[in-house]
């Protein structure tokens, strides 16, 4: 919600620097070139169609304010996603549409346009979100006295004095042009040039819009070399970061400021001084400070980050100004009571002055009374005798009106009773026929609720006989249909049948044949036996012929009378006669060839069976 309420200001600035006449009212076109420019700086998609969708009703003239915010919370703002863009390009989008506009140059202006829109983040940042924005006296003389205090030359409290006690500053607040002005005259007249005020400036930017609670050198001694370097320190609620100069471009280390992180002092030792440590769960850094003043006030600064962080906050000066306005309103209430109380002190001391003057006039009256008593006494006298002599007679003529009274009084209460007993009449009357006109209009209501069901009924009955018709003629173009494909199937199945017994024949004398077939391969088979048992007989008588005996075979050997003669070919027969094979070989090739010639004659067996 804050981080919300921040850019709808800086939005609120660019929406009526675009009011060029102070009409409330700003162009179309223009809408879209600020809405554009909000998508870009925020890092949210764009959809160009969506204004036209939303302002679809006013295409030609111009679109108030009122008109523009749902657009700005639905389509821009509510897609916002915190730490996916930079809040001071907003900034700087927002200050350069709305200071063409209202912050005109002037020859003797110290500041310097970053300098003035830093002024104006720091305005906004204090402004409450009441618009159009103003600054209360309390805080633009917060803030002056804050930018003051680090600039070479303060402002004295007679020139804030003399500034805020302006009548239209304390009546309506301060705008920040104004402000603005304000600071410029305020530098000129004190001779201030822009480079101390800018610098002053940039400080107290970085405090109060950048959340940096305290910044500067520190010593910080390393975890890995175990030296002392110096490093620019820069402590946020949550984090304490390092780097190596003021510029925080190289960051060299960020110190997560959790519930487990605490600050201790050290004592003196490896030749610093003044020296403090930050513990986290897992490191332990050691820091030295220039001097006691300087550690005491990081170690405050580093509690004071750690009680923020603890709470959940993100900003020390969002705390304060919410003191400070709790402050304010408290101020206001007893300033309130105050003048409430001498009100009516005032009026108590006025009506205590008139009750002391009635009664120094009731006194007087009081003197003059008692004279005039006793002469009125007198009077009275006289009178009261003839008061009593007429009462007397009014008191008789009394009790004769009375009885007369008491006449009519029952009289009128007889009529009275007679009225109220026709008043009760009437009003049974009026229920009665307010009954019976309440069950004619449900009559009426029934009758016309089943007039409509009638009705209804009707219809569906003449919906549903159309159905029927249509449904029996095509019921009838169906049968008809059926009608001609039963013909035509009833002439394809003759044709099958037909077709069927033809092949059937063919498959009684294909089968005959095919018995033929059996008996003729099965002689072949016979014959195939007997003609292979021959050629093993003719094989093994040629075996035989192939090895003749020759001489000098048989000689005996007187050691080996027993042993075969072995014959040793000659070169020529060995050469003239080829290659034998061994008896297996030949029976394998016999029944190969015998088989091959079984499968021959059966395939033109088959053949011819065919």
């Amino acid at each position: 919600m804050a981080l919300r309420a921040a850019l709808l200001k800086s939005i609120w600035y660019a929406f009526t620097s675009l009011d060029t006449e102070d009409s409330g009212k700003v162009s179309k076109s223009q809408l879209k070139v600020l809405s554009h420019n909000l998508h870009s700086v925020l890092r949210i998609p764009h959809d160009p169609a969506a204004l036209e969708r939303h302002f679809s009703d006013d295409d030609d003239g111009p679109v108030s304010s009122q008109g523009y915010m749902p657009y700005l919370n639905q389509f821009i703002l509510d897609k916002v996603t915190e730490g996916t863009f930079v809040k001071e390009e907003v900034d700087e989008l927002c200050w350069t549409l709305c200071s063409k506009k209202n912050y005109r140059p002037v020859a003797h202006r110290v500041l310097s346009n970053r300098d003035s829109m830093r002024l104006w983040c720091l305005f906004n940042f204090l402004a409450d979100d009441r618009y159009p924005l103003t600054l209360v006296p309390e805080e633009a003389e917060y803030l002056l006295r804050k930018i003051s205090s680090v600039m070479p030359v303060e402002l004295t409290c007679v020139e804030l004095e003399e500034f805020l006690s302006n009548d239209v500053v304390q009546k309506d607040g301060l705008n920040v042009w104004s402000f603005l002005e304000v600071v410029n005259s305020a530098a000129v007249s004190r001779g201030l040039d822009g480079e101390s005020i800018g610098v002053a400036v940039e400080k107290v930017y970085r405090e109060m819009v950048g959340n940096v609670l305290k910044e500067g050198y520190l010593w910080k001694k390393g975890h890995l070399r175990r030296n002392w370097t110096e490093r620019w320190f820069c402590l946020k609620p949550g984090s304490l970061s390092y780097y190596v100069g003021e510029d925080c471009k190289d960051c060299k280390g960020v110190i997560e400021m959790d519930q487990n992180c605490c600050v201790e002092v050290l004592s003196d030792r490896d030749g610093k001084r003044c020296m403090f440590c930050v513990k986290t769960l897992n490191k332990t850094f050691e820091i030295s400070a220039p001097d006691s003043r300087q550690r005491q006030e990081w170690i405050t600064a580093i509690q004071t980050g750690l009680r923020l962080s603890a709470d959940g906050r993100v900003s020390l000066h969002e705390e304060l100004k919410a003191r400070r306005r709790e402050l304010r309103e408290e101020r206001e209430r007893r300033r309130a009571l105050r003048a409430e109380e001498t009100r009516r002190l005032r009026e108590l001391q006025g009506e205590r002055e008139e009750q002391l003057a009635e009664l120094e006039l009731l006194k007087e009256a009081q003197r003059q009374a008692r004279v005039s008593l006793q002469q009125e006494e007198q009077r009275r006298r006289s009178q009261h005798e003839e008061l009593q002599k007429a009462l007397q007679r009014q008191l008789q003529e009394a009790q004769e009106a009375r009885a007369n009274l008491r006449a009519e009084v029952a009289v009128r209460d007889l009529e009275a009773e007679h009225q109220q007993r026709r008043i009760r009449e009437l009003e049974d009357l009026h229920h009665r026929l307010q009954e019976a006109l309440e069950q004619q209009i449900r009559a009426r209501q029934e009758e016309e609720t089943y007039r409509y069901t009638q009705t209804r009924l009707l219809a569906e009955e003449e919906e549903k006989v159309k159905s029927l018709l249509a449904l029996q003629e095509e019921q009838e173009e169906q049968l008809q249909q059926t009608q001609r494909e039963k013909q035509e199937l009833m002439q394809e199945m003759e044709r099958k049948s037909q077709a069927l017994g033809d092949a059937q024949h063919q498959l009684d004398r294909v089968r005959a044949s095919r018995r033929r077939v059996d008996q003729d391969i099965a002689a072949a088979q016979r014959k195939l036996r007997q003609a292979s048992t021959s050629v093993k007989h003719w094989n093994v008588q040629m075996n035989r012929l192939m090895h003749p005996i020759g001489p000098g075979e048989r000689r005996a050997s007187s050691s080996n009378l027993l042993a075969p003669p072995v014959r040793n070919p000659s070169v020529s027969e060995t050469e003239s006669r080829p290659p034998q094979k061994p008896e297996r070989e030949k029976q394998n090739s016999i029944d190969y060839e015998n088989i091959g010639g079984e499968n021959m004659d059966c395939s033109n067996v088959m053949t011819g069976a065919e």
